[in-house]
């Protein structure tokens, strides 16, 4: 099964209300003036290698400029901020490999992971199990209260969200009092399970070849979930 893209304040996300955060609508601008500055250097850029001009040239040079301008502000407009109003630094997906499962009858790979400070702020890990022909893959984020990692999940965590299809279906859950959503497709008997941690770390649960969501809920409970809300003190 394909995850949700990875990737203000993130409790903006979990509420139900309507409409949107400033952060979000200043996030989403920024990511359409990077858009359209790309679009403007691309543009450029062919004008000068057909016409080989000075003005060409100028004009590639301008795009790139405001490309980078679109850049910094949308760095800006993501930069992830705590309860107190500070920035916040994502932590070392070494201290989030501590909060990895370990499932029985399940075999375990060596966990994967990477830290980016800038522009869009972030840490992760990830580790796959196998067992038999059945394959489960676990993915911690510590999102840093980073907008646009949060936002692609703002709709599926809405309290009440469902939806079902003739070969599955998509609906919001809450386990052990952190909200997320789960997919399941009975066709092809794979499974998502997502939860936000501590208003911070999203974890995302993958699995292929599996008998039904139960197995994505016994790797969710085996979360250390009180180690990650310790790493966001």
């Amino acid at each position: 099964m394909r995850r949700v893209a990875a990737y203000g304040v993130l409790a903006a996300f979990l509420t139900v209300g309507c409409g949107k955060s400033e952060e979000q609508k200043a996030a989403e601008k920024a990511a359409e003036d990077a858009k359209a500055a790309a679009a403007a250097v691309q543009k450029a850029a062919e004008s000068a290698a057909a016409a080989g001009t000075a003005a060409g040239a100028a004009a590639a040079t301008a795009g790139l400029e405001g490309f980078a301008k679109a850049m910094e502000s949308a760095a800006g407009a993501m930069a992830g901020k705590g309860p107190d109003g500070k920035p916040v630094q994502p932590v070392s997906f070494r201290d989030l490999q501590t909060a990895l499962p370990d499932v029985s009858g399940w075999k375990r790979d060596e966990p994967r992971g990477e830290r980016m400070t800038s522009p869009i702020p972030f840490s992760q890990t990830e580790v796959q199990y196998t067992m038999g022909d059945a394959q489960v893959e676990v993915k911690i984020v510590d999102s840093a209260f980073n907008q646009m990692l949060v936002a692609p999940w703002a709709m599926f965590l809405t309290a009440g969200y469902e939806k079902e299809t003739s070969d599955g279906y998509e609906k919001s859950v809450n386990l052990g009092g952190n909200p997320g959503f789960e997919k399941w497709n009975s066709r092809s008997k794979d499974g998502e399970l997502n939860l936000v941690v501590a208003k911070r770390f999203l974890v995302t649960i993958d699995g292929n070849n599996i008998a039904d969501t139960k197995v994505l809920q016994e790797f969710a409970s085996k979360i250390d979930s009180g180690k990650l809300a310790g790493l966001a003190k």
